[in-house]
């Protein structure tokens, strides 16, 4: 790797990281930084009014400051489009109606305790000071709500349901997370005791905070949708890039239609001629040799899977660092049933992880259903992607290295990962197949789901006529992806309200793949494949936009 010395530029991203982890310490947890683990984050409008003062002096210092070289180039326009939407996001006021099944503050407020390292007493005692001011964060979350209510700015009424829920599940102090994530901690009684008395008053904030959603129901919008403008902002925040929705509406409908006809043929070859997707799913389910049994047989496959890729991969398709080497399988503690990545810290002191987080009841696992899954998320997918990039401090600031995350171009890399492991002949086992065109299926599904319910587009005849909604939202995904009717409910809840998030994935690898194309047709005869992804993830995460320019730039 390259030495680099920092210029004015890296230390004005790295000042504005350090400034906004002070403020924001579940932000600084997230991306690993030491030192705020005994602090809860602030979460009132003064909070968010902080933050955005923050991003406008760095805006302007950045107006101000003379790019040294490429490395500078990239990441002034990277911040200045990062930072900028985000201050778009907080005068469109989106803080106030931040209502969501998986993706807001109800949310990372608990979530943050599963990042947290619990080895020692002092873990324990940075755990019982952070949980301590929970009731706090809830009471600066619930001001942000109630200021959407008087601006009538307020989360459809199905999000509201779903927080009703969730809210109610950690306020039951029997069940509820906050008091029982710590019985087994081994502690001194004085700090055993405080973590109890921490965690029930947690609980009891969050009986507040859905009390005050059951009143907000009544008067909460029945309609789902987002409308043209505020989903064409989120989508260019997931993407890092603006595109054209309308044509990538027509897009995704093609791209459904390619990709349910590549599945009907694997389908075919496995269970014959006039079969259908439920046919193979038995067959495949039927063989012993592709399941498993409890969820310490799940975590082991996980593991061995990944780490068998890292080293068939390296020196071959990648040059993979040592450090990044290493990645640890997890069974999480929520049982939510998603399957999710988690970055390594700055100093790899804790390390990549990928963690399965297994619903209630659930003891077998097909593996034919997710090799593709643990590709997606170890190596070459997430976990490539992201340890590349922070082990690559000699050219990377703290802000490239941790903050910089773009949905499109992270889960757009990890699509295109799986695809790229068929292109290298790992999935031609027609089981591992079937869930990675199972997989892609979904992906564009939620495609056609997500634009055309928020934009309010005409649905095809074939799924129903009309305009987009819900209800044919549901029919679409029951006709096109494999799931449990349960998990299904929950993700089409999720699509409703995190508009332009799930699309993100499969037009960020569409972008990619683009990409490639165009470096290759620039390159021509000198076109190398493992080069093109050297340079590309030697860029950390990036707006699809400013990642296209820094790849085929010329000048650098």
């Amino acid at each position: 790797m390259s030495t680099r010395e920092p210029s004015e530029v890296d230390a004005l991203a790295d000042a504005y990281t350090l400034a906004a982890a002070d403020l924001d310490p579940i932000f600084a947890t997230e991306i690993g930084l030491s030192g705020y683990d005994h602090r809860m984050s602030e979460t009132d409008p003064d909070f968010h009014d902080a933050r955005d003062a923050l991003i406008r002096d760095t805006l302007t210092k950045l107006d101000a400051v003379t790019p040294r070289d490429a490395v500078d180039r990239v990441t002034v326009a990277a911040m200045k489009e990062r930072l900028g939407l985000t201050h778009e996001l907080h005068e469109a006021g989106e803080h106030f109606r931040d209502l969501n099944n998986i993706a807001s503050p109800l949310q990372g407020l608990r979530d943050v305790f599963d990042l947290m390292p619990t080895e020692t007493e002092e873990h324990w005692s940075n755990i019982a000071s952070r949980l301590s001011g929970v009731p706090r964060a809830v009471d600066g979350y619930l001001a942000c709500l109630r200021e959407g209510v008087r601006r009538g700015s307020v989360a459809p009424a199905l999000q509201v349901r779903e927080g009703i829920k969730q809210a109610g599940e950690l306020a039951d102090t029997a069940n509820s997370f906050f008091t029982g994530f710590h019985r087994e901690a081994g502690q001194s009684a004085a700090l055993t005791a405080e973590l109890e008395r921490a965690g029930a008053a947690a609980a009891e904030a969050y009986g507040t905070l859905e009390q005050f959603l059951r009143e907000l129901e009544p008067d909460a919008p029945a309609a789902d949708a987002a409308g043209r403008d505020r989903y064409r902002l989120w989508s260019r925040v997931f993407l890092g890039a603006e595109v054209d929705l309308d044509e990538t509406y027509e897009w995704g409908l093609d791209e459904l239609d390619r990709v349910a006809a590549e599945q009907d043929a694997v389908i075919e070859a496995i269970a014959g001629t006039g079969a259908g997707i439920d046919d193979a799913v038995r067959e495949l389910d039927a063989d012993p040799e592709r399941k498993l049994v409890g969820t310490a047989a799940l975590r082991e496959w996980m593991q061995s899977t990944a780490d068998e890729a890292i080293r068939q991969l390296n020196g071959v398709h990648f040059d993979i660092p040592d450090q990044v080497q290493r990645i640890e399988c997890m069974i999480a503690p929520t049982q939510n049933g998603g399957i999710y990545y988690t970055p390594p810290s700055d100093d790899f002191s804790r390390p990549g992880r990928m963690w399965w987080s297994v619903p209630p009841g659930v003891e077998e696992f097909n593996t034919w259903r997710e090799k593709t899954t643990v590709y997606h998320e170890g190596v070459p997918g997430h976990h490539l992607q992201l340890g590349q990039a922070v082990h690559n401090r000699a050219e990377l600031n703290l802000w490239r290295r941790l903050v910089c995350w773009v949905s499109g171009h992270g889960e757009g890399w990890a699509l295109y990962a799986e695809r790229l492991m068929e292109e290298f002949g790992y999935m031609d086992d027609l089981g591992d197949k079937l869930g990675l065109l199972d997989g892609q299926r979904m992906r564009a599904t939620r495609v056609v789901l997500d634009i055309g319910v928020h934009l309010g587009k005409p649905a095809p005849q074939r799924w129903g006529g009309g305009t987009w909604d819900a209800e044919k939202a549901w029919e679409l995904l029951r006709a096109n992806v494999n799931m449990d009717a349960q998990f299904l409910r929950f993700e089409l809840n999720r699509y409703l309200g995190w508009p332009g998030q799930a699309p993100s994935y499969k037009i960020g690898q569409r972008l990619w793949e683009q990409l490639r194309a165009e470096a290759a047709a620039q390159a021509g005869d000198a076109f190398s494949l493992k080069d093109f992804h050297s340079r590309a993830l030697n860029l950390g995460s990036l707006p699809l936009s400013v990642l296209r320019d820094a790849v085929l730039d010329t000048t650098s």
